[in-house]
């Protein structure tokens, strides 16, 4: 786990905001449905402490942020409700690219283009330190779950498919 002076719009969001975090990278892996868990991996980091941003339209009108463990799905139904919706999707990836000026692989709530609400899932208030996204693919920042909703006005809700 290596710490670098990586310059992204995250980390000049987060140090405009006067947050504390780290930076750390890793080899990125294009794998759908497994970036997450290997950032996990790649850092050394438990996969309860690491989260992926996803992005979400809700009623083809509204596009929101949600930020989930790696290792669990969302619940598009509990996403849409919390916004008064009926129907969530996720976002494709030329919108969300264009929507947030990040890649896919490397989006992060922290200094999108255009600001969409934030919704962590609660789990993220379990953790000292979350591990999210740092704005480019291979890079994430750790930082207290506090200070993550509170720069982005975040709030936190249950946005998980329950275990069976």
């Amino acid at each position: 786990m290596s710490e670098t002076a990586i310059d992204t719009p995250s980390t000049r969001f987060l140090t405009a905001h006067g947050i504390a975090y780290t930076v750390h990278d890793y080899e990125y892996v294009s794998e759908p449905g497994k970036i997450g868990i290997q950032a996990a991996a790649g850092i050394g980091i438990d996969q309860e402490k690491v989260f992926k941003t996803l992005m979400v339209e809700i009623d083809k009108k509204q596009i929101v942020c949600a930020v989930i463990p790696v290792h669990q799905k969302m619940n598009l139904k509990k996403v849409a409700a919390l916004f008064g919706g009926k129907n969530a999707r996720m976002l494709n990836a030329e919108k969300a690219e264009a929507l947030t000026g990040f890649q896919v692989g490397g989006i992060s709530p922290f200094g999108a283009r255009t600001q969409v609400p934030v919704v962590f899932e609660n789990a993220a208030l379990k953790q000292d330190v979350m591990y999210i996204n740092g704005g480019g693919r291979g890079i994430v920042v750790g930082l207290s779950p506090k200070d993550a909703i509170a720069c982005v006005n975040g709030q936190t809700a249950d946005l998980t498919v329950n275990a069976t």
